[in-house]
């Protein structure tokens, strides 16, 4: 049975898209440029939140200095409005819950900026013991880049046999691979199942209690 499960944020845990679209429609329209429907901003996001202000602004406006002035105004309404309409996918809190009475240890990679990473952990999910709760700091590399995984491995030891990682985006899975840990792909996040397998999911499912299922038999492969 695996012993430590790292779970994505977005997308995986949380349906965080409609704030981080209004997010940056508002940073868009502070800064006086063109805002995009909310439905575009699954395929932006997964990067961090500098990759996703680049994508939102115009090719001809990507300059550094344009996208840290928008992402200033990104973080200041983000801030305040990060838990307006956000909410957990259904069957999530159950999953985490069911994961911890069996004594699997849980921890948090994601590549939103860390103390909206540990809001959001705080706001939704109060009731798990974390064992890490990882996000973008500076100096440290996104996603897929594995740093973020040895970060968690350093603070909650476990065999990369033992570890599962979970998420909803091809970036996820090659984090997975980069980390030599076993990865698990969701259907329910903001990327499509075509994405996850072109990435070489070692699972995917389609509601969170197979996620219980892969932890229990390791070797199984559940595919769409």
């Amino acid at each position: 049975m695996k012993q430590l499960i790292i779970f994505d944020l977005d997308g995986t845990l949380l349906n965080t898209i409609a704030d981080l679209g209004t997010a940056t429609n508002h940073a868009l329209r502070a800064c006086g440029f063109p805002q995009h429907n909310l439905a575009s901003y699954p395929k932006m996001v997964g990067n961090g939140i500098t990759r996703l202000i680049e994508r939102a602004l115009p090719e001809d406006e990507r300059t550094p200095e344009t996208i840290d002035k928008v992402r200033t105004h990104f973080k200041e309404y983000y801030d305040m409005h990060q838990t307006d309409l956000t909410q957990p996918y259904p069957g999530i809190n159950d999953m985490l819950r069911e994961l911890s009475e069996m004594g699997v240890k849980l921890a948090v990679a994601s590549n939103k900026y860390q103390a909206a990473v540990e809001a959001l952990i705080k706001h939704y999910f109060p009731f798990v013991n974390w064992q890490a709760v990882e996000g973008q700091k500076e100096g440290v590399p996104t996603k897929p880049d594995p740093s973020i995984v040895f970060e968690i491995l350093a603070k909650c030891p476990a065999r990369k046999s033992k570890v599962l990682y979970v998420g909803d985006s091809g970036v996820d899975m090659e984090t997975a691979r980069r980390a030599c840990v076993d990865s698990c792909g969701v259907t329910w996040g903001f990327r499509s199942i075509k994405e996850l397998k072109d990435h070489h999911a070692d699972n995917i499912v389609n509601t969170p209690d197979e996620i219980i299922q892969v932890v229990k038999r390791p070797g199984l492969e559940l595919y769409v």
